[in-house]
């Protein structure tokens, strides 16, 4: 199984909190995993064709000058999957976190794909959108979708784990709820190690430092996003007791930390 990091879409431009780091524009931060038996899975879609050439239309003028969007076409998930010699039909699951524009933007591009959410997620996107936060341009083609319930346990170092359908345990949903209505974590087995894509659980690698410090910035969206703040506090509380316990075991990594992105692209 190979995995490789793509950023999905470049927003504005943040600064680091701390001397060395150079200002960077923020990323959605997307996996392809080249499976065996499975094909390719992606890992959130990031931004897609249709917002590049459509922003207003699709992602919605309002989140446009929020987020101030590069759009640039050579960024989206299905132009650096053809790069890697691949065709869109080889992309046959596709894991969200959640339904947020910038993280299913891409889905039209991959009409034949498993789209796999939590079933809170996709409900809460139908009775909402259009909104800033849901577009359902996103998903007017009518994707495949596989929904899921969490049935709690905590079989993941500690966390609820859903197996994927289709896919091998080397795929488990972990949800990480506060952000959305039905906002999950996806783990990814490469080897004898761990990635864990946090998805918007938290936006900022020093919001996990013992210390937790936030990005003034990311801090303010993330604040301003959440569906319920004491369920998304304590969320990031968990994941910093993960990293203290089983940083040899697992990685974390949010959606939009350029930093982040950098150590492993």
């Amino acid at each position: 199984m190979t995995i490789h990091h793509l950023n999905c879409g470049s927003v504005r431009q943040i600064e680091a909190t701390y001397p060395g780091p150079a200002p960077a524009h923020a990323v959605n931060h997307c996996l392809l995993v080249e499976t065996d038996s499975a094909g390719l899975v992606l890992v959130e879609t990031g931004m897609g064709l249709d917002d590049v050439r459509d922003p207003e239309g699709t992602l919605g003028a309002e989140w446009v000058a929020m987020a101030q969007p590069v759009l640039a076409e050579a960024e989206t998930a299905i132009r650096q999957i053809e790069r890697l010699g691949y065709a869109p039909a080889d992309v046959r699951h596709i894991l969200l976190t959640h339904l947020d524009v910038d993280h299913c933007g891409g889905l039209p591009d991959f009409p034949q794909a498993e789209v796999h959410v939590l079933a809170a997620e996709l409900a809460a996107a139908r009775a909402e959108a259009p909104t800033r936060r849901y577009r359902d341009a996103h998903w007017a083609h009518g994707p495949r979708w596989v929904t899921y319930t969490p049935d709690g346990g905590d079989d993941w170092f500690g966390f609820a784990s859903t197996p994927v359908q289709g896919l091998s345990d080397d795929f488990r949903l972990i949800p990480l709820g506060g952000h959305t209505a039905g906002h999950t974590g996806v783990a990814v087995r490469e080897g004898d190690h761990w990635l864990l894509h946090c998805g918007d659980a938290y936006y900022y690698h020093r919001e996990l430092a013992t210390d937790h410090h936030p990005h003034p910035i990311l801090d303010m969206v993330q604040t301003s996003s959440e569906v319920h703040h004491d369920l998304r506090v304590g969320t990031q509380a968990r994941l910093r007791e993960l990293v203290r316990d089983h940083a040899d075991e697992v990685s974390v990594f949010s959606a939009h930390d350029p930093w982040e992105f950098a150590r492993y692209h």
